[in-house]
Protein backbone atom coordinates (compact mmCIF):
# COMPACT_ATOMS: atom_id res chain seq x y z
CA UNK A 1 0.00 0.00 0.00
CA UNK A 2 1.59 3.71 -0.66
CA UNK A 3 0.80 4.81 2.75
CA UNK A 4 2.35 2.16 4.19
CA UNK A 5 6.35 2.60 5.11
CA UNK A 6 8.39 -0.36 5.60
CA UNK A 7 11.53 0.33 7.86
CA UNK A 8 13.55 -2.32 6.82
CA UNK A 9 16.59 -0.44 8.38
CA UNK A 10 18.85 -3.68 9.32
CA UNK A 11 19.03 -2.15 13.25
CA UNK A 12 15.47 -2.27 13.25
CA UNK A 13 15.06 -5.84 12.07
CA UNK A 14 18.05 -6.77 14.36
CA UNK A 15 15.93 -5.10 17.34
CA UNK A 16 12.70 -6.76 16.22
CA UNK A 17 14.12 -10.31 16.38
CA UNK A 18 15.55 -9.86 19.90
CA UNK A 19 11.83 -8.95 20.67
CA UNK A 20 10.19 -11.33 19.10
CA UNK A 21 12.48 -13.96 21.25
CA UNK A 22 10.47 -15.08 23.74
CA UNK A 23 13.83 -15.51 26.40
CA UNK A 24 14.29 -11.88 26.09
CA UNK A 25 13.72 -10.66 29.28
CA UNK A 26 11.04 -7.92 30.41
CA UNK A 27 14.07 -5.86 31.08
CA UNK A 28 15.81 -6.51 27.85
CA UNK A 29 12.35 -6.29 26.16
CA UNK A 30 11.98 -2.82 27.67
CA UNK A 31 15.45 -1.23 26.61
CA UNK A 32 15.06 -2.47 23.09
CA UNK A 33 11.32 -1.14 22.53
CA UNK A 34 13.07 2.56 23.57
CA UNK A 35 15.96 1.92 21.24
CA UNK A 36 13.56 1.03 18.26
CA UNK A 37 11.41 3.28 18.93
CA UNK A 38 13.79 5.94 18.75
CA UNK A 39 15.05 4.65 15.17
CA UNK A 40 11.18 4.19 14.04
CA UNK A 41 11.22 8.15 15.39
CA UNK A 42 13.93 9.16 13.29
CA UNK A 43 12.01 7.45 10.31
CA UNK A 44 8.60 8.95 10.45
CA UNK A 45 10.11 12.59 11.16
CA UNK A 46 12.22 12.06 7.70
CA UNK A 47 10.17 14.72 5.69
CA UNK A 48 9.78 17.71 8.44
CA UNK A 49 10.10 20.90 7.25
CA UNK A 50 12.52 23.47 8.12
CA UNK A 51 13.52 26.79 7.59
CA UNK A 52 16.78 28.94 7.16
CA UNK A 53 18.57 30.58 10.17
CA UNK A 54 21.08 32.85 10.81
CA UNK A 55 23.28 31.74 13.84
CA UNK A 56 27.40 32.14 14.57
CA UNK A 57 29.60 29.38 14.91
CA UNK A 58 32.67 29.85 17.07
CA UNK A 59 34.14 30.22 13.99
CA UNK A 60 31.97 32.41 11.42
CA UNK A 61 28.45 33.27 10.51
CA UNK A 62 26.39 30.78 8.88
CA UNK A 63 22.79 30.24 7.41
CA UNK A 64 21.75 26.92 9.19
CA UNK A 65 18.03 25.16 9.21
CA UNK A 66 15.75 24.56 12.10
CA UNK A 67 12.45 22.85 12.25
CA UNK A 68 9.60 24.72 11.48
CA UNK A 69 5.79 24.41 10.72
CA UNK A 70 3.48 22.25 12.85
CA UNK A 71 4.54 21.52 16.03
CA UNK A 72 4.85 17.49 17.18
CA UNK A 73 2.33 15.73 19.53
CA UNK A 74 3.35 11.87 19.89
CA UNK A 75 -0.27 10.00 21.17
CA UNK A 76 0.44 6.29 22.69
CA UNK A 77 -1.93 4.07 23.12
CA UNK A 78 -2.47 2.93 26.48
CA UNK A 79 -0.86 1.04 28.25
CA UNK A 80 1.65 -0.37 25.45
CA UNK A 81 2.11 2.34 23.69
CA UNK A 82 3.84 3.94 26.36
CA UNK A 83 6.77 1.63 25.90
CA UNK A 84 7.65 3.44 22.58
CA UNK A 85 7.26 7.11 24.44
CA UNK A 86 10.93 7.44 25.94
CA UNK A 87 12.78 6.44 23.06
CA UNK A 88 11.01 9.00 20.67
CA UNK A 89 11.04 12.27 23.05
CA UNK A 90 14.81 10.80 23.61
CA UNK A 91 14.95 11.80 19.78
CA UNK A 92 12.56 14.77 20.26
CA UNK A 93 12.35 16.19 23.50
CA UNK A 94 10.43 19.29 22.70
CA UNK A 95 7.02 17.00 21.77
CA UNK A 96 3.89 17.39 23.68
CA UNK A 97 2.48 13.81 24.96
CA UNK A 98 -1.48 12.76 24.59
CA UNK A 99 -3.02 9.91 26.22
CA UNK A 100 -5.85 7.34 24.62
CA UNK A 101 -6.96 4.36 27.04
CA UNK A 102 -8.22 1.90 24.45
CA UNK A 103 -8.45 -2.29 25.36
CA UNK A 104 -9.73 -4.70 22.57
CA UNK A 105 -12.89 -6.78 23.61
CA UNK A 106 -11.89 -10.41 24.42
CA UNK A 107 -14.97 -10.98 22.18
CA UNK A 108 -15.85 -8.56 20.14
CA UNK A 109 -12.43 -7.52 19.44
CA UNK A 110 -13.73 -4.18 19.57
CA UNK A 111 -11.77 -1.25 20.69
CA UNK A 112 -13.44 0.07 24.09
CA UNK A 113 -11.97 3.95 25.27
CA UNK A 114 -11.89 4.54 29.19
CA UNK A 115 -9.48 7.36 29.32
CA UNK A 116 -8.26 10.58 26.82
CA UNK A 117 -6.34 13.60 27.34
CA UNK A 118 -4.68 15.71 24.50
CA UNK A 119 -3.71 19.24 23.93
CA UNK A 120 -6.45 21.79 23.22
CA UNK A 121 -4.53 22.89 19.92
CA UNK A 122 -4.79 19.99 17.85
CA UNK A 123 -5.40 20.87 14.44
CA UNK A 124 -1.97 22.56 14.81
CA UNK A 125 -0.29 19.90 15.90
CA UNK A 126 1.43 16.84 14.18
CA UNK A 127 0.25 13.85 15.89
CA UNK A 128 1.95 10.94 15.65
CA UNK A 129 0.18 7.75 17.20
CA UNK A 130 1.96 4.99 18.57
CA UNK A 131 1.59 1.87 19.30
CA UNK A 132 3.70 -1.36 19.22
CA UNK A 133 1.20 -3.76 17.81
CA UNK A 134 -1.51 -2.90 14.94
CA UNK A 135 -3.46 -6.29 14.66
CA UNK A 136 -7.30 -5.85 13.52
CA UNK A 137 -6.51 -2.27 13.62
CA UNK A 138 -10.03 -1.67 15.48
CA UNK A 139 -8.47 0.24 17.74
CA UNK A 140 -6.25 2.06 15.54
CA UNK A 141 -9.18 3.41 13.71
CA UNK A 142 -10.83 4.07 17.27
CA UNK A 143 -7.74 6.08 18.69
CA UNK A 144 -7.55 8.23 15.08
CA UNK A 145 -11.29 8.51 14.98
CA UNK A 146 -11.11 10.64 18.42
CA UNK A 147 -8.55 12.60 17.74
CA UNK A 148 -10.13 13.93 14.37
CA UNK A 149 -13.24 14.67 16.91
CA UNK A 150 -10.81 17.09 18.59
CA UNK A 151 -9.57 18.85 15.11
CA UNK A 152 -6.65 16.59 14.70
CA UNK A 153 -5.76 16.94 10.64
CA UNK A 154 -2.57 15.77 9.98
CA UNK A 155 -2.03 12.32 11.77
CA UNK A 156 0.53 9.61 11.67
CA UNK A 157 0.98 6.19 12.89
CA UNK A 158 4.07 4.34 13.75
CA UNK A 159 4.04 0.29 15.07
CA UNK A 160 6.45 -2.21 15.42
CA UNK A 161 4.28 -4.80 13.67
CA UNK A 162 1.34 -4.87 11.47
CA UNK A 163 -0.81 -7.32 9.37
CA UNK A 164 -2.84 -6.83 5.98
CA UNK A 165 -5.62 -6.71 7.81
CA UNK A 166 -4.97 -4.34 10.74
CA UNK A 167 -3.26 -1.97 7.44
CA UNK A 168 -7.03 -2.21 5.70
CA UNK A 169 -8.98 -1.55 8.40
CA UNK A 170 -7.14 1.89 9.10
CA UNK A 171 -6.32 2.95 5.23
CA UNK A 172 -10.32 2.40 4.77
CA UNK A 173 -11.43 3.85 7.82
CA UNK A 174 -8.55 7.05 7.45
CA UNK A 175 -7.00 7.02 4.02
CA UNK A 176 -4.78 9.93 4.76
CA UNK A 177 -3.08 8.39 7.35
CA UNK A 178 0.41 6.96 6.97
CA UNK A 179 1.53 4.12 8.75
CA UNK A 180 5.67 3.13 9.57
CA UNK A 181 5.81 -0.42 11.10
CA UNK A 182 9.14 -2.96 11.08
CA UNK A 183 7.40 -5.54 9.73
CA UNK A 184 3.86 -6.99 8.32
CA UNK A 185 3.11 -10.51 10.03
CA UNK A 186 0.88 -13.16 8.22
CA UNK A 187 -1.86 -13.74 10.38
CA UNK A 188 -4.17 -13.46 13.14
CA UNK A 189 -5.24 -16.03 15.72
CA UNK A 190 -8.70 -16.27 17.08
CA UNK A 191 -8.15 -13.86 19.91
CA UNK A 192 -6.57 -10.93 17.31
CA UNK A 193 -2.96 -11.87 18.17
CA UNK A 194 -0.22 -11.09 15.40
CA UNK A 195 1.44 -14.67 14.30
CA UNK A 196 4.05 -14.95 14.53
CA UNK A 197 4.03 -11.63 16.36
CA UNK A 198 6.24 -11.13 19.57
CA UNK A 199 3.58 -12.02 22.23
CA UNK A 200 1.50 -9.22 24.05
CA UNK A 201 3.73 -6.35 23.82
CA UNK A 202 2.20 -4.52 27.26
CA UNK A 203 2.70 -7.22 28.99
CA UNK A 204 6.47 -8.19 28.15
CA UNK A 205 6.55 -4.78 28.44
CA UNK A 206 5.53 -4.51 32.23
CA UNK A 207 6.19 -7.97 33.11
CA UNK A 208 2.02 -9.09 33.44
CA UNK A 209 2.12 -12.38 31.64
Amino acid sequence: MNNTILVDHPLVQHKLTLMRDKSTSTKGFRQLMREIASLLCYEVTRDLSLEPVQIETPMMPMQAYRLSGKKLMFAPILRAGMGLIDGMLDLVPSADVAHIGLYRDPESLVAVEYYFKAPSDLPARLVIVVDPMLATGNTAVAAVDRLKEHGASEVRFVCLLATQVGLTNIHTHHPDVRVWTAAIDGQLNEHGYILPGLGDAGDRLYGTQ
